[in-house]
């Protein structure tokens, strides 16, 4: 007979996976109803394409290895009302670059010069990126944003903390069935879902407006710091977890999936760490979240639509901060030496500042006149 322990371990362990697989919708949907609404992008090619990255992901790593729009080509394409076609071809060029630094050794060597302070101090700087860009969504509706946020940070200290995330988007979407949307300005999409190829302008306005800004922060957060953070979680397949499978992966996905419609698509260290803290641990999450994008994608219609509007975007912020904390959490914060310290807050505050190529920057050189410091100390 099956013992209470076994049927509770084995309970916690699905709504782990169940929470774990849509834990990340505050980096995801705002981006994803942004390009839909206020540039008519189509939504079937977008979610397909999420969906078959979420589903290969899950049978490679086996592992809850994240899905994120590249936030900075996102963003800079709604606020500039960019055409879907920059988009693909912005998505094509990523695909390409980091293809060429996973097969040239480069991002290999790159990730050699990188200490783990560096690491540390580059996910703080990120994870406080999140953290407030989640405190900005969360003031659209403050006592529900808030209130969130707090439900979810008491729940991750009892045996309840599984059924926090999918407790709070049900609750927010019922509150805002009962008080209408805040999603001001989303309007259902017929654009049609089909093969395209970006115009010979397009590639080069592509380079210059979205790829060079977007390229620093996939290769320190999406490839690097997630590959630290998986190593990390999951120690004991260390192995699979390199940078060079996640540029492979991410550049692969882009190149094949941008022209049918998919947006630019990476890894995150953030999207790891929510993940992980809600409770999954195995290919699950990404699986259940890469099925749930294809049937929206092969289902698209009004009602979808109206559906996912109705979950709050202070709600969506409140998962944004939860996994910005969790990314910029360490515990060399607190026992890490005082050279270590310095290199860790040189590059948090540089990438703050400026953005996380120049913190790495930061950090390479404080890190290397501390390895100088040493030797001298050392031959004295």
């Amino acid at each position: 007979m099956t013992q209470p322990s076994t049927v509770s371990v084995n309970v916690n362990r699905t709504l782990g996976e169940l929470s774990g697989a849509f834990a990340d919708l505050g980096t995801f949907l705002p981006l994803v109803l942004g390009l839909i609404a206020l540039n008519q992008f189509c939504p079937q090619g977008i979610f397909l394409g999420f969906g078959v990255f979420a589903v290969a992901v899950a049978l490679f790593y086996r592992r809850p290895i994240p899905i994120q729009p590249m936030k900075v080509i996102s963003a800079m394409v709604i606020a500039q009302g960019l055409t879907p076609g920059m988009m693909q071809a912005s998505g094509m060029l990523m695909g390409i670059i980091l293809l060429l630094l996973a097969f040239s050794g480069a991002i290999t060597w790159l990730s050699k010069q990188i200490s783990q302070a560096i690491s540390v101090g580059i996910q703080f700087a990120i994870g406080i990126q999140l953290l407030m860009m989640g405190g900005k969504m969360m003031t659209v509706t403050p006592l529900i944003g808030f209130g969130a946020f707090a439900f979810i940070f008491i729940l991750r200290f009892l045996p309840l903390r599984y059924v926090s995330m999918p407790l709070v988007l049900f609750a927010g979407m019922w509150w805002q069935y009962h008080n209408g949307s805040d999603v001001t300005g989303f309007s259902f999409n017929n654009t049609p879902w089909q093969f395209h190829w970006p115009l010979a302008s397009e590639w080069s306005q592509a380079l210059t407006l979205l790829v060079l800004p977007q390229l620093a922060m996939t290769l320190t957060n999406a490839v690097i710091a997630t590959s630290v953070v998986a190593k990390e979680k999951f120690p004991e397949d260390a192995e699979r977890f390199t940078p060079k499978a996640f540029a492979t992966s991410s550049g692969l996905a882009n190149l094949l999936l941008a022209p049918f419609g998919a947006i630019a698509m990476c890894h995150g260290a953030g999207g790891l760490a929510v993940q992980y803290h809600f409770g999954s641990r195995r290919l699950w999450a990404p699986l259940i979240f890469g099925i749930t994008c294809i049937t929206v994608a092969l289902s698209w219609g009004e009602s979808v639509a109206w559906l996912l509007s109705l979950i709050p975007m202070a709600i969506l912020g409140s998962l944004l901060s939860i996994a910005g904390l969790q990314l910029a959490w360490s515990k060399r914060l607190l026992d890490g030496r005082p050279f270590c310290m310095a290199v860790i807050a040189s590059t948090a505050i540089v990438s703050l500042a400026v953005n996380p190529a120049a913190g790495l920057l930061a950090g390479l050189v404080v890190e290397f006149l501390r390895s100088r410091w040493e030797m001298i100390q050392t031959i004295r």
